[in-house]
């Protein structure tokens, strides 16, 4: 039996939304969210019958055509008419998943009630999102500035029966979508077109669905950097916690702390060593790792700050009987977040690589490319190379979207964020960055192989766990079947929320 979550005025954070996205839980308004978005649209109502000077969106045309006064008769035609315009996506499609996100975050900041939509509208789209169905979205189209525009007005087409939804696995249209559900289309009111167009869900939807998986790789970065710490023989004075508390940054006291609890009861890491010292990919892992760690902190507060807010435009302030046009919609704070989380998990990537080269060049008691008959062989020489690819293509990625600009409709929009490219390209260094850390997994589970002496209890149920999908490399085989099951072991692996997000 589905459970609910309530829309109201206590903040989302990321333990409930993956609690909310990872099981069956539906959404409804409370009651308070209810008489808000009522008060705010019975406050535009009252005002546009006595209202005579122009309000922009409301009134008026939109962007460069903010002096055009639109006669009231023709109110609901400039709303549908700016949704059916600005629905210009291109591109490939918005995962289904982050689309989800993206009506989430759009119900949850319609809920304020400073937008002044119909109560109607908002619980449409309440049921698109427990009814799993999924407007189609385009990735390209949003400068991410007068919000997600193009992204938002093709998530907006299906409540008038315009558009293209998925729906039980199948691609409908809007239209046919009315019709399996008896539904009437949404008669946009005043405002209610600008109210959905304006905001940043998109941008956010991706940047949350970013740092989901963000602390998640963050996590097994510390995890899989460990057990490439086992098989490389490496040593344990550079995760002493008196080092890291002479220099407490919080990033890296975490990384040395979790990575001492790993290696508890391990014999391979009290074996005496030959070597002084270890490569900056194995003894810098807490100062590296981190600084990920402190940035993915840093860019979680802006996101949760974000879709946790009012980011249409103009704003309606019922009790101050004000209605005033400002930019709320300006994604610069997520275009800046963005483009550092892409910049620090473009780093765990690089570091991870930098850990499977090490492994495979014959260094220390393992034999090069760790295979037994090296030559006849070539064991694990090409899969450090397509973790090297990956890594480069990852800091061409990692170019900042936010330092762009171009200005748009006639002047008015003069500065951009480019937050929505910021967006899409973080999620491809996301998604690079799992296959990186899935090669160091297959890499340094088999050097581990090599090595007299039991790694920690931890770490070998871990292996366990990944031995039952991926074997030890006896001889040459297609190692890219060997990655994609070590990628997908990483997907499936489980990890306590409070492990991720305190």
């Amino acid at each position: 039996m589905s459970s609910f979550h309530y829309i109201d005025s206590i903040p989302l954070d990321l333990s409930k939304i993956q609690e909310i996205i990872s099981t069956d839980i539906k959404l409804a308004l409370s009651d308070s969210a209810i008489q808000k978005i009522e008060k705010c649209r019975a406050y535009l109502d009252e005002k546009m019958k006595s209202i005579s000077k122009p309000i922009y969106g409301i009134n008026t045309g939109f962007g460069a055509l903010y002096n055009v006064k639109i006669k009231g008769e023709n109110l609901q035609k400039l709303q549908e008419n700016l949704v059916m315009s600005h629905a210009c996506g291109t591109g490939s499609e918005v995962p289904i998943e982050i689309v989800k996100l993206m009506i989430l975050f759009k119900i949850q900041a319609l809920s304020f009630g400073h937008s002044g939509v119909q109560l109607a509208t908002v619980k449409r789209l309440i049921d698109f999102y427990n009814n799993d169905i999924i407007p189609v979205v385009y990735t390209q189209g949003s400068l991410g500035a007068s919000g997600d525009l193009s992204p938002l007005a093709h998530l907006s087409l299906p409540l008038i029966g315009l558009g293209e939804v998925y729906f039980k696995g199948e691609k409908i249209s809007g239209e046919k979508l009315l019709e399996t559900f008896a539904w009437d289309k949404i008669n946009l009111q005043s405002k209610e077109g600008l109210a959905l167009l304006n905001g940043t869900q998109f941008m956010s939807a991706y940047g949350i669905y970013n740092l989901l998986k963000a602390h998640k790789l963050s996590y097994l970065a510390d995890l899989i950097g460990t057990i490439s710490l086992e098989g490389f023989d490496g040593r344990i004075e550079p995760f002493n916690e008196l080092i890291h508390f002479a220099r407490p940054h919080n990033g890296q006291i975490k990384t040395a702390q979790r990575i001492q609890n790993f290696l508890e009861e391990s014999e391979l890491i009290c074996q005496e060593k030959q070597h002084v010292q270890d490569p900056y990919s194995f003894r810098c892992m807490p100062q590296v790792h981190g600084a990920t760690k402190d940035t993915i902190r840093f860019v979680t507060k802006t996101f949760l700050t974000e879709i946790n807010s009012v980011t249409d435009n103009p704003n309606i302030f019922v009790d101050e009987d004000e209605i005033i046009s400002g930019g709320n919609f300006h994604g610069q704070p997520l275009a800046l977040g963005l483009d550092f989380l892409a910049i620090a998990l473009s780093e765990l990537g690089n570091i991870s690589e930098r850990r499977t080269y090490q492994l495979v060049s014959g260094h220390r008691h393992l034999p090069p490319f760790l295979v037994s008959n090296p030559g006849l062989n070539s064991g694990f020489m090409i899969p450090q190379y397509t973790a090297a690819s990956i890594v480069s293509q990852n800091k061409q990625y990692a170019t900042p979207a936010s330092v762009d600009s171009i200005e748009s409709s006639n002047g008015q929009e003069d500065h951009v964020s480019m937050g929505a490219n910021a967006a899409t390209k973080c999620k491809k260094i996301v998604d690079n960055l799992q296959t990186i850390l899935a090669i160091e997994l297959f890499t340094a589970s088999q050097a581990l192989s090599f090595g007299n002496g039991k790694t920690s209890p931890f770490l070998e149920s871990i292996l366990k766990m990944f031995r039952q999908e991926v074997c030890i490399v006896e001889e040459d085989r297609v190692m890219h079947n060997d990655i994609m099951k070590a990628s997908e072991f990483i997907t499936s692996l489980q990890i306590d929320s409070w492990e991720l997000f305190e």
